[in-house]
Formats: structure tokens, sequence, C-alpha cells
């Protein structure tokens, strides 16, 4: 059984989606973004970094292991489970590559566009053209992978995929449109399609809000510093 520390982002889907891909137990626990609950000392000790998805695996010998970050947990899991990860040595390197460069590019330039777009329009225009433009060139790196391949590696479906479809699934949804991008159109559809990914993406789907942020829910959200971090723990 894995306790599933989760609020529905894109970098909380990855591990649902994997969840659900290997289908096995776990038991979601909600953390609540908006209102700080990734502050909380209790969650500290699971996630260092005050972060979400995390998880816990009881079902190991001896003490139960945590881990924080989706990438890392995308790894443990499938070197767990030996599924959704290449075999080939040579193949495992090109893994590594792409999911270093969606935790380190399409990760951070998607959510920080997200943020521009959706909590700060027209406030910082330099850093809101930053990240959309990295974003888009992002988009054009997948589009270039994906040339000739139905998934982002050779041997098929992977961790490597779940990592970043994720975040170009809410590409429409940020006026990021795909036309131009026709490997991930196809990628992106085929991926949807998948009966795991469809309930990875809706899960939670009650906890989604369904308001826009109050001031006092942006205080939490944003502007943390570690002196905030370290008196609210």
């Amino acid at each position: 059984m894995i306790d599933f520390y989760y609020w529905p982002t894109p970098n909380g889907w990855k591990v649902s989606i994997l969840l659900e891909e290997l289908a096995i137990d776990y038991t979601v626990v909600p953390i609540n973004i908006r209102s700080g609950d990734q502050f909380k000392p209790e969650f500290l000790t699971v996630s260092a970094n005050n972060r979400i998805p995390a998880i816990v695996d009881h079902d190991v010998a001896g003490e139960a292991i945590s881990v924080f970050e989706s990438g890392a947990i995308l790894l443990y899991l499938a070197q767990k489970h030996n599924q959704f990860i290449p075999d080939d040595p040579r193949e495992r390197v090109r893994l590594n590559e792409w999911l270093f460069w969606q935790v380190g590019n399409l990760g951070p330039m998607a959510g920080q566009h997200s943020h521009f777009f959706n909590y700060a329009q027209g406030e910082h225009l330099y850093s809101s053209e930053r990240y959309r433009k990295e974003y888009h060139r992002c988009i054009g790196v997948l589009e270039r992978r994906l040339e000739g391949r139905d998934f982002i590696l050779d041997s098929g479906y992977s961790i490597a995929d779940m990592c970043s479809w994720p975040w170009i699934l809410i590409a429409k949804a940020m006026q990021q449109p795909l036309d131009k991008f026709p490997n991930v159109s196809r990628w992106r559809a085929t991926i949807k399609d998948r009966p795991a990914v469809q309930r990875g993406v809706d899960l939670g789907k009650t906890l989604r809000p369904d308001k826009p942020m109050t001031d006092s829910e942006r205080r939490v959200s944003f502007g943390q510093t570690a002196d905030t971090v370290k008196n609210r723990s």
C-alpha cells in the first residue's frame, strides 16, 4: 500500500497516471496547496521541499520508504515494479535524459508560464514573455524528438512520456496551440486515450478549486521564503 500525497496538478498527474498504469493499491492523502497543507510539519517529514507530490511506500521490508519529487517517484516505482522502464542500457540513458529534461526544462518553463498566465497577466511583461517563449521552445524540442516515433523512447511508452504529457495536456488551456506541432498533437491524443491516463487525470476531480484564489490563498501559495517556511513549521 502506498500513501499518495496529492493535489490535482500536472506534477501530481504524473504520479497518479503511473499508479493507475501499475494497478497497485494506494491511498490518496489530499494536500490542499491553497490552504497551506504543504507547510505543515507532518508533511515536511515526507517532502523536504514542501511540494507535492510525495509518496510513502509501506510495501517494503522494514521501515516504510518515502519519496518526494515527481521524477524521483516515477523512477522509484518503475524500477521497483520493472515496468514502463527499458531493459536496454542505452535506452536507460535516453530515459534519464528525457526525465531530466522534463524536470529541468519543460516542467519549470510550463509552470512559470502557467503562473504568469493564470495569476499575473500584464503585471510582468518580460517575465511572462520569457516563459511563454521557453515553453514554446520546449514543445519544439519534443516535436523533433517525436519525429518518426510513437513515444519519446524507441522502446515504447514509458515514464518519460508520463513525465512530460501532463504539461502538454494543459497547453491549449494556456493559449498555446499545437497546430504547428503535429507529432506532439498525435502523441498527446494517443496517451490521452489510455484508460489509466484518464483515471489518473480524473483522480481528485472534486478537489479542483472552482473559484479564483483569494488574497489570503495567494499569500500562502506565492512569495514564500526560507524565513516564512521556517516560521510556519
